[in-house]
């Protein structure tokens, strides 16, 4: 007797979700339409390029394997991409609430002051490693300071420094690269690769140098604003979370000035961070094109100006006395009749330049020349020259 083997039988796929009454029960006609049902009603499979994101990523998952998704992969997987089929367009004001730029202005000295300052800080650097060091401006960009505190990698060493002259603070940040760098140089270290950065505290010693660090990079910055304003950058505090840290509000737009640093062959960076409250006493300053003994203030040309406008003539008219009359009595004057004024001979008279007044005195006679003899200064001279000089 020789078993047959049993016919074979296409297996229908199976619904993602049924009901089920027992798990012995026999799948009825009324079950599988009701399955069927379900299926249809399904939503819709995602888009192929997102399918195959999520496939990849559930895959690598699965795998062990890390993977480091792209910014396009990401929107893509959480559908924050760019809605198609052109969607409505933002108002005005949601544009403006939801802008993440800082509209800034142009100071060109800025440029000039920091450039300055990575001259002097490669001179002052090298005396405080007793090493070959390298620093140049990397950025200067503007930002807001909640961006700024996002970016800060921590663990992190930030100092915050007074500028006393103009009542506002500043920030100095020194990355972790940096500072194991300068330890490893200052306390006889290894000179060669850099190790792997673990993310732990910084000890005591390391806050120590970092601070004394800060103040190097603060007094270059004070020497370097000196042709355009005295300022003192004191160093006040060492902080370690960013919230402690805060100087400005958070919308408020900020100048963060990023210098690369090379020590040993090995780099880091320093962050200075102004708020831009802070360089408004000099922004007239750092506004201009040019650096100039007097930054564009040419007291030569002035002088010479100025004393060619005390040589010039000036017409001058002497008021003797005013009035008011009434616009009807004015249109109902005729040829010959006279006004009587009501003046003495020791009223005051005053000496116009067009509307500005300049002197007061008194009426009389001199040389057969009718005078006017000037007895008050009314301190308007001045007045006259800037409105002429402005001009």
């Amino acid at each position: 007797m020789t078993d047959t083997p049993a016919p074979s039988m296409a297996t229908p796929s199976m619904p993602t979700s049924v009901p089920v009454a027992d798990e012995d029960a026999d799948w009825s006609d009324a079950a599988w339409e009701l399955a069927a049902a379900q299926q249809t009603a399904a939503p819709a499979p995602p888009p192929a390029a997102e399918a195959a994101a999520m496939a990849e990523a559930m895959q690598q998952a699965l795998g062990g394997e890390t993977k480091t998704l792209s910014q396009e992969e990401i929107d893509r997987l959480l559908n924050f991409g760019a809605p198609e089929g052109g969607g409505p367009e933002m108002s005005a004001i949601q544009r403006l609430v939801s802008s993440t730029t800082v509209n800034k202005d142009r100071l060109p000295m800025l440029d000039v002051v920091f450039d300055r300052m990575v001259r002097m800080l490669n001179t002052s650097l090298r005396q405080f490693a007793s090493t070959n060091v390298e620093a140049s401006l990397s950025k200067i960009e503007w930002l807001r300071y909640t961006d700024f505190q996002d970016a800060i990698e921590l663990p992190a060493l930030i100092g915050v420094a007074r500028a006393e002259p103009w009542d506002n603070q500043m920030l100095v940040t020194i990355d972790s690269a940096l500072i194991y760098c300068m330890m490893d140089v200052l306390l006889g270290g290894r000179r060669s690769r850099p190790g792997r950065i673990d993310g732990r505290a910084y000890t005591s010693i390391e806050r120590k140098m970092t601070e004394r660090m800060m103040k190097v990079v603060l007094q270059d910055l004070g020497q370097s604003f000196d042709p355009l304003a005295q300022v003192d950058f004191v160093f006040d505090r060492l902080e370690v979370n960013p919230q402690f840290a805060t100087i400005t509000r958070a919308t408020n737009a900020i100048i963060r000035v990023r210098i690369a640093v090379e020590v040993e062959r090995r780099t880091g960076h320093i962050d200075i961070v102004i708020p831009y409250a802070t360089l408004e006493p000099i922004r007239g300053k750092l506004v201009q094109m040019f650096m100039g003994e007097k930054f564009g203030h040419d007291t030569v040309w002035e002088s010479h100006l100025k004393n060619e406008l005390m040589r010039s003539k000036l017409e001058l008219v002497a008021v003797l006395a005013e009035t008011k009359v009434p616009l009807g009595e004015v249109l109902a004057w005729q040829k010959g009749q006279s006004l009587k004024l009501r003046i003495n001979p020791d009223s005051t008279v005053l000496v116009f330049s067009k509307t500005i007044p300049l002197f007061a005195g008194h009426m009389g006679q001199r040389n057969d020349n009718i005078a006017v003899k000037i007895d008050t200064d009314l301190d308007t001279k001045q007045e006259l020259i800037d409105g002429l000089l402005s001009h």
